[in-house]
Order: structure tokens, then C-alpha cells, then sequence
């Protein structure tokens, strides 16, 4: 039976409909994802389930016995508390229960004992306050015993968060749980959900979280509510095969448009009921083009050329007054293509980071050195004052009002904004009636105008949805200069880095590759730390042991071997960027000349680094 049916349901705010017309189902245990455009209703159609909000028509009918638990992207806390007693408090039906069967046993009532026995298998409250403590620690807030007025709005959420995991319910609705998680943390949460007897309802931006847990997909788009069987990746495919066919169905409408529009422009005099009833199809035709999806996106490349010299970082280090440093003795020579991606626990210092090299911070030890024409765009996680009165196309006018693409052709204002998924007819909307999510993308769009050739993207995925995500996605492929960004977006990572810098304990750590490839050779050496503990050499037999050591790569051989895994990501970034950089040039002969040259000497460097590798592999696996 199903814990949740949603029929026939609209919602709207002012004159704007959110969605119309959505039916859904939530049966035992399923798993669904929702995902769209920030503004779209993603949040209100998770308040519609959880009876947060009510509907303008239609039904949201709840199962009468099924516990329904909500946890929004804010929550409020009674000041006093503990961090463990306000998780406890949050559970609170586990609480009653456990104090009934304490006074049960007091009592000394053989028949209380067991009936509140049975309750407490039931809620699975006999150790909730040991596994209370294990969860805070999981997300990341392992000193229960601090005050909650002194935890951070993330470490709030956290909190929010471990109330949720810990109450035992039939439909588990979360918005946005993994923002202010860092990637560790988001994996365990992966396979807490995974594991829940509970059916769950989440709105996020994490395509892997969502291909993890997901069964179901449900995509709010200009005001329709689809469903589609299966994950992220399933949808995505799903997905892909809806637009086509809407792309075949409004090519089909366009050929109907202008038969019909040729027809009107013979000036037909249109008194006859056939005639009447022919220009009213003309006009609900022309009423279609107001749905129609984004056009194709028309990406530019706004970066402005960068010298020889990026940044250069010497012996760097920092650390606040009176506590162990964050990072230090950091020594690296940024190049022009780099792509980095700064992963590590919250507090590791990974924004402190960022802030040194935009040099709104200054480091406590070391040198930073910036080429003269580099440009910063620093993309914080706190946004400058924005002035609520203005429209959207006012606040993109300011700061140009075109750009050109790497052809020279000019992109107005208004197409960039619509290239931003701010549609004309949402461009005179007031700043301050946009979503908060929305803001940020207005917020981006202004930035990357500024032709910023070194981005810095500290959280970028934070309320941005999953469609602006693939927007900045596909503008950094044809981005000329360095990013730097910190993520805890496993997808986004994979995406735009090849390179990564570690922030662990203090420690620095390169790893030329990118984020699964990072966890897979972490999750390898782990294992092979375990295989060698449990495994012993028999001490009769030193002579075969030293024989299988010399049947592998010499000395000198693992040294090549560990180079050229460290160069091919190098390389494979250089002729990424110098295809970027050939583009960009255009019509300019000389310089593609010059650009195609550089990349012929780059693949071959890559071709043979990349021969060199398959032989030493092959070495190896021939041991």
C-alpha cells in the first residue's frame, strides 16, 4: 500500500504556477529523487508532502498510519541544549517510550514489561543514545556535549540532519541534505539511506548521491511533473528521449505554424466557423512557444590571456592565532591549463585556502606570487549585497551589455541570461523575488562577465541546481584559463578537475587524477595495508621471498613508472587546453598555426608517455 498519492495537484504563488496537474505515488521503501531548476518548486512539493503546505488543487492523501518525518533546509533550536540532547529531543516519540519501559521496570509489572518491551523493538529505541553519539560523529560533530547556539548554519543542518537518520519512520523527506557535508561524510550518508527500511523523498544537486540511492526520479520542468523508473543516470537517458520527442513534436508544430501563418498573412477574411476555428489553432500554436525548452546553449569564453606567470606558491602556510596550523609548507607553480580540484574534512582549511591565493587572506608563512595579468573571479559561498529593487537584466547590463564569443561574434545581455536559464519573460522579475539559488546563478552569470582568466570556486554547488551545474560545466570546457575549485560534489569534481591537492591533518598532498580515481586508490591502498597485515612470509623461506622481490619493476623502473603516471594527467590537461585555446582563436591564422603545432608536440609527448606506461604495466602484471 502506498504511504503517499499525490492527484490532480497545482500549486501556485501570485501569478506564477509552479506545477499543475501532478500525480505521484510513494510506495514501501522507495527511494525517490527530485530534482530541477532552483525556483521550480522543488521545495514546495516536498512541503505538499510532508503537510507543510497545502495544495491550490487536487489531493495529497497520507497514510493515517504512516510516520512522516520532514527535514528542511532550515531548521530552528531551542538555545541550551546540547548538541546529543537536541538530537535526542528530536526523538522524541523513542524518548516516551524508552521512559515508559524505564518505569515499566520499576513498577515491576511483568505484563507493563513486556508490552513496553515490544514498543521498544518496535521504535529500535534500547541504545538510541549510543548510536545518537555515532552519528553526529559520522557527519561530522563529534563533540555532543557543545551548546547548539554555538554550532555554524552548516553544523545546524548536520544536526537536523542526525535527528532525521536516528527517528524511525515510514517516509523520510529531506531537502537538500547534503549541503555542508564534505565528500567522506556524503558517501557514509549514501549507504545509511540505502540501508533505511523507510521510504525517502530528497531534493538534491548530488548526481551520484542520486544514482546511489535513487529508484525513482521525479523532474519538476516549466511546470509539469515528470516520473521516471530508475537513478540519475536512468533519467538522464530518460530524459534525453523526451526532449527528442519534443523536439520532433515542435519541429512538426513549426511546419504547422507557418502554413498557418502564411494563411492569416493572405488576409482571409475569417467569418466562416472554419475560418474562425483555423485562426484560434493558429493562435494556440503561437501560445506553445512561451513552454518550449531552452534552446542550445551558445557557450563563450570570456578570459582574458594569461602570461607565463599564474601563482606561485613558496613554503605557504596558515594558521589562526593561538591553533595548530591548517596547511602548511605549500609549494606550488600554478600552470595555464591547471584544473584542481581541493578536497578534505570540514575545517580542513580548504577555504582558508582559496582565500590565500585571491589574497583576501594573508598567509602566516611563506610567499605568494601572481603574474601581472592574472584576474581573479572568486565565487564565494557568501554573496556581496545585492540590491533587492533591481531586475535581472539591469544587474547583468551593469556589468556589460554583450560579450563575444572565441568567433567574435557579440552575445547580447539578455541572451546571456538566457543562456543562464533566465528566460526573457523572468528578466524583469525584481532580485528580490528570486529564489536563493536563483540569486546565485545571477551571481555567476556576473562573475564569469568579468573576464576573470583564474576562477575560484569555493562550493559552487551549494544551491545551484543541477541544470545551472551543466551550464558551468560546459563553460569550463571551453574555458581558457586555471580553476580551482572546492567541492564537495563528487560529480562536479570528476567533471572539471584532473588534478587534486588533499587537505588532511595539516598535510598537503597532490594526486594527479581525478576524484573517483582518488577514492579508488585510496580505497586500493587501504586494502593492500590490510592484505599485508594479515599476510606472513614463513621465516624458513627467505630465499623465495627475495626471489618473487626480484621478479618485479627494479628500483629504478618503479621510479619511471610512478613519473609517468604523475605526466599523463599533465599532459592529457596541456592538449585539453590547447584544443580550448585553437578554438578560441578562431579566424586568427598565425596563431592557430602556432596552437596547432605546440598541440602535435604535446600529443606526441602524451603518445609515448602513454607507450612507456602499457610496457610497465604490462611488467608488472606479468610478475
Amino acid at each position: 500500500m502506498n504511504i503517499l498519492t499525490m492527484e490532480d495537484v497545482t500549486k501556485s504563488y501570485g501569478t506564477k504556477v509552479l506545477f499543475e496537474d501532478v500525480h505521484l505515488a510513494i510506495g514501501k521503501r522507495q527511494k525517490v529523487g527530485v530534482i530541477g531548476l532552483n525556483g521550480a518548486g522543488k521545495t514546495t512539493l516536498l512541503q505538499l508532502a510532508a503537510g507543510a503546505e497545502t495544495p491550490d488543487a487536487g489531493t495529497v492523501w497520507r497514510n493515517p498510519k504512516a510516520r512522516i518525518h520532514y527535514v528542511p533546509q532550515t531548521s530552528a533550536y531551542i538555545a541550551g541544549r546540547t548538541a546529543v540532547s537536541a538530537v535526542l529531543d528530536g526523538t522524541l516519540p523513542i524518548m516516551q517510550v524508552l521512559r515508559q519501559y524505564e518505569e515499566a521496570v520499576q513498577s515491576g509489572k511483568e505484563e507493563d514489561i513486556i508490552a513496553r518491551a515490544a514498543e521498544m523493538d518496535a521504535w529500535d529505541a534500547w541504545d538510541i543514545e549510543k548510536r545518537a553519539k555515532i552519528v553526529l560523529q559520522k557527519l561530522g560533530l563529534p563533540q555532543g556535549n557543545r551548546r547548539v547556539e554555538t554550532l555554524s548554519g552548516g553544523q545546524r543542518k548536520r544536526l537536523a540532519l542526525a535527528r532525521a537518520l536516528l527517528m524511525p519512520c515510514d517516509l523520510l523527506i529531506m531537502d537538500e541534505p547534503t549541503n555542508h557535508l564534505d565528500e567522506m561524510t556524503i558517501a557514509w550518508l549514501e549507504e545509511y539511506i540505502a540501508q533505511l527500511k523507510s521510504a525517502v523523498l530528497v531534493s538534491t544537486h548530488d548526481r551520484y548521491f542520486l544514482d546511489s540511492i535513487a529508484q525513482t526520479m521525479v523532474e519538476i520542468d516549466r511546470g509539469k511533473v515528470y516520473s521516471y523508473t530508475g537513478n540519475y543516470a536512468a533519467y538522464v537517458a530518460a530524459h534525453e528521449a523526451r526532449l527528442e520527442a519534443e523536439a520532433a513534436n515542435e519541429a512538426k508544430r513549426r511546419n504547422v505554424l507557418r502554413r498557418e501563418q502564411a494563411w492569416i498573412q493572405r488576409g482571409v477574411q475569417a467569418r466562416a466557423t472554419k475560418q474562425k476555428a483555423r485562426q484560434e489553432r493558429y493562435e494556440r500554436l503561437c501560445a506553445v512557444e512561451a513552454g518550449r525548452p531552452p534552446s542550445e546553449i551558445e557557450m563563450w569564453d570570456t578570459s582574458a590571456r594569461l602570461g607565463k606567470t599564474v601563482i606561485e606558491l613558496s613554503e605557504v602556510g596558515f594558521a589562526y592565532a593561538g591553533q595548530a596550523p591548517l596547511f602548511s609548507h605549500v609549494t606550488y607553480r600554478f600552470g595555464r591549463h591547471d584544473r584542481i580540484g581541493i578536497v578534505g574534512r570540514n575545517g580542513a582549511g580548504k577555504s582558508t585556502f582559496l582565500q590565500v591565493l585571491a589574497g583576501t587572506v594573508t598567509p602566516t608563512c611563506g610567499t605568494v606570487l601572481r603574474g601581472q595579468t592574472v584576474r581573479i573571479g572568486f565565487f564565494t559561498q557568501h554573496m556581496p549585497p545585492i540590491d533587492g529593487t533591481q531586475r535581472v537584466i539591469e544587474y547583468v547590463c551593469e556589468e556589460a551589455a554583450y560579450v563575444e564569443n572565441r568567433f567574435g561574434k557579440k552575445i547580447s545581455a539578455s541572451r546571456l541570461a538566457e543562456q543562464f536559464l533566465f528566460p526573457e519573460d523572468m528578466q524583469y522579475t525584481r532580485i528580490e523575488k528570486l529564489s536563493g539559488g536563483e540569486k546565485r546563478r545571477l551571481y555567476l552569470l556576473r562573475l564569469l562577465m568579468r573576464r576573470p582568466n583564474v576562477l575560484l570556486l569555493d562550493e559552487p554547488t551549494n544551491d545551484l541546481d543541477i541544470p545551472t551545474l551543466a551550464v558551468l560545466e560546459e563553460y569550463l570546457d571551453s574555458y581558457q584559463g586555471v580553476v580551482v575549485t572546492v567541492s564537495h560534489d563528487r560529480y562536479f569534481l570528476d567533471r572539471v578537475a584532473d588534478t587534486l591537492f588533499v587537505l588532511q591533518q595539516g598535510q598537503w598532498l597532490p594526486y594527479k587524477g581525478d576524484y573517483s580515481a582518488y577514492i579508488m586508490s585510496a580505497r586500493q591502498q587501504r586494502e593492500g595495508a590490510s592484505a599485508g597485515q594479515r599476510v606472513t612470509v614463513p621465516p624458513d623461506k627467505p630465499a623465495a621471498a627475495s626471489r618473487r622481490e626480484k621478479k618485479g619493476l627494479s628500483i629504478r623502473e618503479l621510479a619511471v613508472y610512478e613519473e609517468v603516471l604523475q605526466e599523463i594527467p599533465r599532459y592529457e590537461a596541456l592538449v585539453k587546453g590547447l584544443d580550448a585555446a585553437i578554438l578560441q582563436a578562431g579566424d586568427a591564422y598565425e596563431k592557430v598555426n602556432e596552437l596547432l603545432q605546440e598541440r602535435q608536440r604535446a600529443q606526441q609527448q602524451l603518445d609515448a608517455l602513454t607507450e612507456q606506461w602499457y610496457r610497465l604495466e604490462e611488467l608488472k602484471e606479468n610478475t
